[in-house]
């Protein structure tokens, strides 16, 4: 599932996922595991928590993928979101986050709440595990 996008067509559209844990998205989101690359993935919600759509944002390197907050919002704005959900995977299998992963977070954790989108976790695939910042209580 490449991209997920929600079209607006006035008539009633087939169920979507809906958030209630990180070990859900975690599972939707577990193909990521596999990529030998960064991979920088968004999740747009609705009121309800539905998923509307889904983004990858930035693909990078074996270590590192580059996201700047305007990437990130623009979809975001565009698919009236009211909420976000961020994964991203780590090609040597371990989840645990990098210091550059805390602050993207946090940077754009500031940035959502400064346009009213909130940002309800971000989620690291390893291989056969992830680390959600939601339930390791940094967001």
């Amino acid at each position: 599932m490449q991209s997920l996008r929600l079209v607006r067509t006035g008539r009633v559209c087939e169920p979507r996922p809906r958030y209630k844990s990180p070990e859900e998205v975690y599972r939707l989101l577990k193909p990521m595991a596999k990529l030998d690359r960064e991979h920088f993935v968004v999740l747009h919600l609705d009121g309800k928590n539905s998923v509307i759509a889904k983004e990858t944002v930035s693909i990078g390197s074996l270590n590192q993928s580059i996201v700047h907050p305007r990437e990130v919002f623009k979809a975001a704005i565009i698919n009236s979101s009211a909420s976000l959900i961020f994964a991203h995977n780590h090609p040597s299998g371990d989840p645990a986050p990098s210091k550059q992963d805390r602050e993207i977070t946090r940077r754009l954790r500031e940035a959502g709440s400064i346009i009213g989108i909130e940002v309800l976790d971000h989620i690291i695939i390893g291989n056969s595990r992830y680390f959600s910042m939601v339930e390791a209580g940094i967001l």
